[in-house]
């Protein structure tokens, strides 16, 4: 099938901190990212860690850089990360899906319906080329959408840079929106940086871990580095077989790489590349976020759900960053994980099929 996207120049080769040599890259990249995590959350935002590194990558990103988080990091991040959430599972979770899962699926539905329809106004005012925003506007399941707008002759670089921008301002608005609804008094008690460690819980964390993250990669799971880890340890939690134990050092620092793998995407090549699609791309995910905040507004009624735990469901992703911002703030983290889970899953099984549909009558 023939791309429908005209050729861009690409900008010049080693610009800037490309320059620099890789190690050099990373010497740069590492304390602007400990500025950046100190400001933040010396000022009390939740996920500093995640956030203050996720805006120095995208500076170095932005200004040539040409490094990357190595797919075996990014691995041990997702899994790591599953394993931390899986945690905070409980048996009450099932009783409250149980008697509102109607009003649940319903709001998942919203948010894919909302998403779509945005990238199909996109597609019928001309805004990008041919089906790049139907693929781009999807609220998940990126990695999916990827695949299949390149097989769409979609401009998978404009998708890319879709996903991305969502995401990060998915998660800077759940960060503010966290701080500024609760006070000093009310954030999550954390454990002390080196706490001792319990041997071998802390072992059967990573190795459940490890083994969901590459049975999760064998099947072709979407996602599933990070949603099988998260499967199998939650049942593991809820029934007792398993105590997750994860040091708050090593979560920290799976915050922070989770950040720059974020950040880092933000090229300049992507950047140039999507500069007309910028403005209408902001519109379409502030129009999408601020849905979603209408539907935290109905679980809060319908439901009885506290407004930072259904603020924080309801975002549109992406999966991990809010699983980080929840665990940094005082909200039911399972309900959070629950909510956010099931919109993936279903997207994932929905998502390409109805994005297809979509661009088909484009």
């Amino acid at each position: 099938m023939r791309p429908e996207h005209p050729a861009t120049p690409s900008p010049p080769e080693n610009a800037g901190i490309g320059r620099l040599r890789p190690a050099l890259q990373w010497c740069v990249l590492a304390p602007l990212s400990a500025l950046f995590a100190a400001i933040l959350e010396t000022i009390g935002l939740p996920a500093g860690l995640l956030i203050g590194p996720m805006l120095a990558g995208a500076l170095v990103g932005m200004n040539g850089g040409t490094i990357r988080l190595p797919r075996r990091l990014y691995f041990c991040v997702q899994f790591i990360l599953a394993m931390m959430i899986a945690g905070s599972m409980t048996p009450g979770l099932l009783v409250a899906f149980s008697g509102n899962w109607l009003l649940f699926l319903a709001v998942v539905l919203a948010v894919i319906g909302v998403s779509t329809l945005c990238g199909w106004i996109m597609t019928q005012m001309r805004i990008l080329p041919g089906t790049t925003a139907i693929w781009g506007s999807s609220a998940g399941a990126a990695s999916t959408m990827l695949l299949m707008a390149d097989a769409y002759g979609a401009d998978a670089r404009l998708v890319a840079f879709m996903q991305y921008l969502r995401v990060v301002f998915v998660a800077s608005a759940a960060t503010l929106v966290a701080h500024l609804w609760v006070s000093g008094a009310e954030v999550r008690a954390t454990t002390p940086w080196f706490a001792p460690i319990a041997g071998f819980p802390f072992l059967a964390t990573l190795a459940v871990g490890l083994a969901g993250g590459f049975l999760g990669k064998v099947l072709r799971v979407p996602a599933g580095v990070f949603l099988v880890p998260f499967a199998i340890g939650s049942a593991l939690n809820i029934t007792g077989t398993l105590t997750t134990e994860l040091p708050r050092w090593l979560i920290a620092l799976c915050s922070v790489m989770l950040g720059w793998n974020i950040g880092l995407g933000f090229t300049r090549a992507i950047l140039i590349h999507a500069r007309r699609a910028l403005v209408p791309t902001v519109i379409s995910i502030l129009a999408l976020m601020s849905f979603s905040g209408l539907l935290a507004v109905l679980l809060i009624v319908a439901a009885g759900i506290d407004p930072l735990t259904a603020y924080l469901a309801t975002s549109p992703g992406g999966l991990d960053s809010i699983a980080v911002i929840a665990t940094s703030s005082n909200v039911d983290v399972s309900f959070v994980m629950a909510l956010q889970t099931v919109r993936v899953l279903i997207i994932t099984m929905l998502g390409p099929a109805l994005a297809r549909f979509v661009a088909d009558r484009a």
